[in-house]
């Protein structure tokens, strides 16, 4: 048995706990520090809030569909939308600074540690959902401020969705991670996932909608895991459980947190295969 393997045996929950309020404090911090960060995960959602929705307002009418009970506002039903697609830029900034970390910063020190990879890459993913989480709820309040409203209730009840959405996403990125070496080229990987997951989901507009104007960009919306994402979202909001948003997101969240490890994984992975160093056999 290795050494590495010797030290894994010994390391108990406590060094998990450790690691993970390590890594979370860490992104906490580059939070605080790097303000512009935070205000422009705000600026875009906003803009489109306050800007394009009362354009929009008279032109998209949104229909009595669940989880609502009366007609409401174009604003209204964007909300939920925009606020899981700060979840989804955040879950690729997290994934873009994993790049840069990978090759020059902390998580290139953690990778050598004797801490399973998985046990690292959950806790970089539980730590992105956390800044995201407080990004969200900002969000959520402003809009609030401008007078969108939403039950007080579902403040609370959107929390778990919010969590799993947040998950879900993250394990995207992470997995999209670790398909690219170069920090340069993450950018256009990016652009290539955030814009099509976004405009090809019901965060815009109703599901009902899209198929009338086009039945295979219909298909495309359903098949969108970024879709099931928001519907789990816009109906936790008001207190509605989406039983099949909860299946669609949680399985893609355990299969790109899946896909992600094994990249990872020095000895099995995508780093084996770009010439990555390999644990010693057992």
């Amino acid at each position: 048995m290795t050494a590495a393997a010797i030290a894994r045996r010994r390391l108990g929950l406590s060094g998990y706990a450790i690691c993970l309020a390590g890594i979370a404090a860490r992104e906490l911090l580059r939070l605080v520090h790097q303000r512009e960060r935070f205000l422009a995960a705000l600026v875009r959602p906003l803009v489109w809030l306050f800007i394009f929705a009362a354009g929009f307002r008279n032109v998209l009418g949104v229909s009595i569909i669940p989880p609502y009970e009366t007609y409401v506002l174009y604003e209204v039903y964007v909300t939920p939308g925009l606020a899981v697609m700060i979840q989804l830029f955040n879950g690729m900034q997290s994934s873009l600074s994993m790049v840069y970390d990978r090759e020059v910063g902390s998580m290139r020190v953690l990778l050598t540690s004797p801490f399973p990879r998985w046990s690292l890459l959950f806790a970089k993913l539980v730590a992105g959902v956390a800044v995201s989480l407080i990004q969200v709820y900002v969000f959520l309040a402003v809009a609030g401020l401008m007078e969108v409203d939403v039950p007080p209730a579902g403040y609370l009840s959107a929390l778990p969705a919010f969590m799993l959405a947040g998950l879900m996403l993250g394990a995207i990125g992470l997995f999209l991670s670790s398909l690219v070496r170069q920090l340069e080229n993450f950018a256009s990987v990016m652009n290539f996932v955030i814009f099509p997951m976004f405009f090809a989901s019901s965060a815009l507009y109703p599901l009902w909608r899209i198929r009338e104007s086009s039945e295979p960009l219909y298909l495309v919306c359903l098949a969108n895991p970024f879709t099931h994402a928001v519907e789990l979202v816009r109906h936790a909001l008001y207190g509605s459980f989406e039983p099949t948003a909860f299946t669609v997101a949680a399985a893609t969240t355990v299969a790109f947190f899946i896909l992600a490890a094994l990249a990872y994984d020095p000895g099995r992975g995508l780093m084996a295969r770009r010439g990555g160093p390999k644990e010693e056999a057992q």
